[in-house]
């Protein structure tokens, strides 16, 4: 046991004997770690942030929506063709399987009127399917029930913004407001869900029945009602690249495309974005740790630097210790150990300074951050591995040195 304590305590008195030095020596160790804990929490925070909001749509919530539209050899933006259908909804809920419920809805940008108030918003002509399939909470009143939806009921479920502008403070159950050229009672405000593409905060929901009969009456050549897209969600997560590829292979087959058209339509799935999304930030996350790692690679030069000065400073020392009979093996374990231990001490004070800083930041910057153990890990041996890469040579030169010219150093 002695034989392999000894190097340890030897090397700690090395280190806290000089303690200017030993806190110079590991300052750049504490400013790396610190920085590497500090920018990766808040990447990974900002990556569980991005998710959480994805999943609030639904992780079972696949989108269908229109293609683009080619004419002349241009081709327009995705979105453009009217390529989808009641029909095609109706098709998919009747056909495809694992599927808890389908909702097409149709949108149009309508100008809306309440007493004095007005604003340009999108108006979604839906189905009853529309609030569970999207994961929509209400903050007050109800949505439109089937009954509405079937008899084309003039009602409207407001987004939180829309409601804000509206009717600001005021209670909008039952008032009416016009929308484009027709009236209708407002039933419902749905809870905000935050800044997000697609967000339903800038929208008014009313029955698709009622946005076909009265505001648009969008069809195809084959007399088949057009609608912007299709909600679904699955009953089952794992099926969902099945459920895509059936609908896939469904709605090809309905309009009619040859094998090697390309779709005229995009089947999305919130799993896929999440995964794509995930993969994007984690991929900045590890940039944005390399960046901090420099600092890292400068705190293991300013590592072998000093214990360079140390060597120099304590040839003496190594030239008694040589000729009482200490090896080679010896002095350079010496070494290499205090290396290793002050850049293990400045691992652990930019652990406590990376995890300090990530909570200031969560605290007042508005933002989530995340210290995991693996970041913590990460940082502590990298900080550890760099102290032995950079204290070798150090360490090999101490145990290099010949002993008679040791005892005659000054």
């Amino acid at each position: 046991m002695k034989k392999w304590f000894e190097p340890f305590a030897t090397a700690w008195v090395g280190v806290i004997t000089h303690k200017l030095r030993s806190f110079l020596t590991i300052l750049g160790i504490v400013i790396g770690v610190g920085a590497v804990i500090t920018l990766m929490s808040i990447g990974r925070g900002a990556q569980a942030d991005i998710i959480s909001r994805i999943e609030t749509l639904g992780s079972n919530l696949i989108t269908i929506r229109p293609g683009a539209t080619s004419f002349g050899g241009v081709r327009s933006a995705a979105g453009s063709a009217s390529s989808l259908t009641m029909e095609d909804a109706e098709a998919i809920a009747n056909q495809v399987s694992y599927l808890s419920a389908v909702a097409p809805a149709y949108s149009r940008n309508l100008q809306l009127v309440a007493g004095s108030k007005n604003m340009n918003a999108s108006v979604n002509g839906v189905t009853a399917a529309h609030m569970p399939v999207n994961n929509l909470g209400l903050a007050n009143g109800d949505f439109f029930s089937e009954f509405e939806y079937q008899r084309a009921a003039m009602v409207a479920v407001l987004g939180a913004n829309v409601k804000q502008t509206l009717f600001a403070d005021a209670d909008p159950m039952g008032q009416e407001m016009r929308m484009g050229s027709i009236v209708v009672r407002v039933i419902g405000v749905l809870n905000s869900r935050g800044a997000m593409f697609g967000s339903p905060d800038d929208a008014v929901f009313v029955p698709l029945t009622v946005m076909q009969q009265t505001v648009a009456q969008a069809r195809t050549s084959r007399g088949e009602s057009i609608v912007s897209s299709i909600a679904l969600t699955v009953s089952d997560k794992e099926q969902s690249t099945y459920v895509v590829d059936e609908i896939t292979s469904l709605l090809r087959f309905r309009h009619q495309l040859r094998a090697t058209a390309d779709n005229d339509f995009t089947v999305t799935s919130m799993e896929e974005i999440a995964g794509t999304v995930s993969a994007a930030i984690g991929t900045m996350t590890l940039l944005l740790g390399a960046i901090a790692a420099i600092s890292l690679l400068v705190g293991g030069i300013g590592v072998m630097n000093i214990m360079l000065i140390s060597v120099l400073e304590r040839t003496r020392e190594i030239g008694i210790r040589k000729a009482l009979g200490a090896r080679e093996q010896d002095i350079w374990i010496q070494f290499l150990i205090e290396a290793a231990l002050l850049s293990f001490s400045g691992g652990i004070i930019g652990i406590a300074l990376g995890c300090g800083v990530s909570r200031f930041v969560a605290s007042v910057g508005q933002m989530t951050t995340v210290v995991s153990a693996d970041i913590i890990i990460l940082a502590v041996s990298v900080s550890v591995g760099i102290g032995l890469f950079f204290g070798f040579y150090p360490a090999w030169q101490a145990s290099r040195l010949n002993p008679i010219e040791a005892l005659r150093a000054e």
